[in-house]
């Protein structure tokens, strides 16, 4: 682990949870420890996210913690390496301290004797052959172990349904016929002694109570011994209540017994965690998805010759061929061809786009027809398609604020249940003096109420909710994220490439004082080659269309939110907008009335000045976006009122402004400032999201109550962001706030029917209208209607 005072975040698996008591005990007693800053226990997903200090506390001590416990903690991948080279123990140790300092590594152990190195790390952060990389740079030769490699996760859950599978099957076999024998003699039919025999009762129930239910034995005494009590507890007290009292009753010579409420109780409860468990399975296909559509192979240059490799081996700086109908293998530069690529896979986007030699291509999506040469610019862990892998995840994992109302009352419900189970047993028999009566209540109580509806009624939703809306390139950083975005009140839409597509065009060069506007335009597009503005990039462009020789520039400067100053020979050159004309004393008042005539046809002018002298007026048209307008109009539905927020003058802004349907405007707003105007209708009460694209945006993108970056903008603005688009359609807007509040109102129905099945199923199994079976599978199959119920967000049509 990393050996600075840097917090460091770490993500691992934790196998044998069965409630929300087990992740609330978890969080608490990890938030206990020293070093540890942050916990995130996910019953669903069955994660959890740690951050820690690694001078204080490192992964092993953490996962030592869990076990401890009485859980399974599966760090993710373990891989074995081959190292060559290694003389001594220092050499040993130098490699082991520095892949232990790697971050997504959980522990790494080397071997001098053997020359080997076991690596267990995160496959999502890290890959095998990065792995290989950091000890080569140390001076040693790493080869890895690829057929030892392990998914421990997956057979971490393999195993586990195996095993519940066995232990059904047992159950179920030798439970039938106890079920069918209580169901005839319930029916009233003459059933022969023999049968009625309780020792063939308890010849059956026996390896049903103690094989299928030992694990409800074993889990319920994990938590008994670390101070708190979950569904396990519940299920053994119940079930054990109705069985021992039933080989007492055996023993006495008794023939009716309660052998098979204890046999099918336990076979019913192992059947809900079964379906339980391939519900949830589903709720996490979109990762899995995800993860499919990554390329296995291919196909690079190396030695002048062409070679299919592994995805994994790729370097950045490789040529890559890709034929039409392939996936490109990772994230690069086309340097040769034209073709049309289907991002549809991770952006929603239907429509093949043109990829031109300098266009940057994602890897994962399919070049549809021509044939491209690409340069690998991003690999592993860096690609686009690996972080949406890992955004969702985390989104997954992370807990909406709803959530605190389950884990508060998770946290005293176990304990409080037992409690009026046990009052109950008592009032029955004080009331009765019939011991069968208060045990049947006693048990059926224990039985019925169960938090594992509670705890999975807000995670199962998220997981299914993030990952509908990564399906459709919509991506959610997390779950508190997701919640607020139904809340919106009001959404501010910067201008540039959000609600314009960003790629501006010279409409009009206007010359003055005998300057030509060839001369004006190569002038203009000298100054502005070095900026990275939408409107430099314009003048630039429209330059080299017109092949004109750009003129040469020294003492290059940008002033943000005004323009640029150079200097041209040993003159001085200004160009931008209007306030900076005015800051450097040059009078526009004779070109005031041209100047409006441009801004009201929607056009943003920019002065060329030099020496304090205008030269010409440049004017730049930016096309608004296809479903802009559509967007708007779809959003002002939704009761979502819609500001649009630029630097451009007021005719300018309220020109594109009315061409789109926007009301509000916050026009002449510098970058710094962007952030101010959003803080200020906070302060007026609303809910504000803000979306923009660009690096200035994001300031404002943080402070918003709900941040959206464009996807096709800056990394800086994304990283700031709440939520991706990762098209640059604002219908993606709309389409987050109805995922929002579909989700919302699933954690609402499941939390509602969580609640209320335990509030009318516990006084109905108190006052002795619930048989113990009957309790039992309505517990068993209380988690499945919430896990399924969440599963309904798959068919939501964004």
């Amino acid at each position: 682990m990393n050996t600075t005072e840097q917090p460091q975040s770490v993500t691992f698996r934790i196998g044998g949870m069965t409630c929300a008591a087990c992740s609330g005990r978890i969080e608490k007693v990890l938030s206990k420890q020293a070093g540890v800053s942050k916990v995130n226990v996910n019953l669903a997903a069955e994660k959890a996210n740690i951050e820690f200090n690694p001078i204080t506390i490192g992964f092993p001590e953490i996962k030592a913690k869990v076990e401890g416990m009485g859980y399974q903690v599966f760090g993710g991948t373990k891989s074995e390496l081959k190292i060559v080279g290694m003389t001594c123990a220092a050499c040993s140790t130098r490699v082991e301290k520095k892949l232990n300092s790697l971050s997504g590594v959980y522990s790494a152990t080397v071997n001098l004797a053997t020359e080997r190195a076991v690596v267990e790390y995160d496959p999502g952060e890290l890959s095998i052959k990065q792995l290989e990389q950091v000890v080569n740079d140390l001076g040693y030769q790493a080869f890895s172990q690829e057929v030892e490699l392990l998914d421990r996760e997956k057979e971490a859950r393999e195993k586990d349904a195996a095993y519940q599978k066995r232990r059904f099957s047992v159950a179920a076999l030798l439970s039938f016929p106890l079920l069918l024998l209580m169901v005839l003699e319930w029916s009233g039919v003459k059933i022969p002694e023999l049968l009625m025999n309780p020792w063939l009762a308890f010849a059956l129930a026996t390896p049903v109570q103690f094989y299928a239910g030992g694990q409800f034995y074993r889990g319920g005494y994990k938590a008994l011994k670390n101070g708190s009590a979950n569904m396990d507890v519940l299920v053994a007290l119940g079930t054990s209540a109705a069985y021992f009292y039933s080989l007492a009753l055996a023993l006495r010579g008794t023939m009716h017994t309660y052998f098979e409420t204890s046999a099918v109780l336990i076979t019913l409860v192992i059947l809900g965690k079964t379906l339980e468990a391939r519900a949830k399975g589903q709720t996490s296909e979109a990762i899995k998805k995800l993860i499919g559509l990554q390329a296995k192979t291919a196909r690079v240059i190396r030695g002048g010759q062409e070679q299919d490799i592994p995805v994994e081996q790729v370097l950045v700086g490789d040529i890559l061929i890709v034929r039409p109908g392939e996936k490109i293998p990772v994230d690069g530069i086309v340097i040769e061809g034209m073709s049309a690529v289907d991002e549809a896979m991770l952006t929603g986007e239907s429509i093949p786009i043109d990829k031109h030699p300098g266009d940057s291509v994602i890897g994962a999506t399919i070049n549809k027809n021509g044939a491209l040469r690409v340069e690998a610019k991003k690999i592993g862990k860096d690609t686009a398609l690996a972080q949406i892998v890992r955004l969702v995840e985390e989104a997954q994992g992370s807990k909406a604020p709803i959530q605190r109302i389950a884990d508060t009352v998770s946290g005293y419900f176990v304990p409080a249940v037992i409690a009026i189970a046990v009052i109950t047993g008592i009032v029955w028999y004080v009331t009765t003096y019939d011991f069968t009566k208060a045990l049947v209540a006693f048990t059926s109580v224990m039985v019925i109420a169960c938090p594992c509806a509670l705890g999975l009624a807000t995670p199962t939703a998220i997981m299914v909710g993030t990952g509908k809306g990564a399906e459709h390139g919509i991506l959610i950083k997390g779950g508190e994220h997701l919640e607020k975005t139904q809340k919106l009140t009001a959404i501010v839409l910067d201008k540039t490439g959000t609600i314009t597509k960003g790629k501006p065009e010279v409409t009009d060069i206007i010359p003055m004082n005998d300057w030509k506007a060839e001369d004006v335009l190569a002038l203009a597009a000298g100054a502005e080659k070095d900026s990275e503005h939408p409107l430099a990039q314009a003048v630039v462009e429209k330059a080299k269309q017109a092949n004109l020789e750009l003129q040469q520039v020294k003492d290059f400067s940008a002033v943000p939110g005004l323009g640029i100053t150079a200097k041209v020979g040993n003159s001085a050159l200004l160009m931008g907008n209007a306030k900076l004309m005015e800051e450097n004393n040059i009078s526009l008042t004779h070109l005031t009335q041209r100047i409006h005539s441009l801004e009201e046809a929607g056009k943003t002018t920019m002065t060329l000045a030099i020496d304090g002298q205008v030269v010409g007026i440049i004017a730049v048209a930016d096309t608004v976006k296809e479903f802009s307008a559509e967007a708007i109009k779809e959003l002002k539905k939704l009761g979502v009122r819609v500001y649009m927020i630029t630097g451009d003058n007021r005719r300018t802004a309220h020109a594109i402004a009315q061409e789109v349907g926007v009301t509000e405007v916050l026009a002449e707003v510098l970058p710094e400032h962007k952030a101010e105007e959003v803080a200020k209708l906070k302060q007026q009460g609303y809910v504000v999201g803000m979306v923009g694209d660009g690096i200035n945006d994001a300031p404002a993108l943080a402070t918003a109550d709900v941040g959206m970056a464009i996807g096709t903008g800056t990394d800086i603005a994304m990283e700031a962001a709440d939520i991706t688009l990762m098209r640059g359609d604002l219908r993606a807007i709309v389409a987050s706030i109805k995922l929002s509040k579909a989700t919302m109102t699933v954690i609402k129905q499941n939390l509602f029917w969580a609640l209320i099945y335990n509030a009318i199923g516990i006084p109905f199994a108190a006052l002795g209208y619930l048989n113990p079976v009957i309790a039992g599978g309505a517990m068993a199959m209380s988690s499945v209607s919430v896990v399924s119920n969440s599963l309904r967000l798959k068919r939501f049509r964004l």
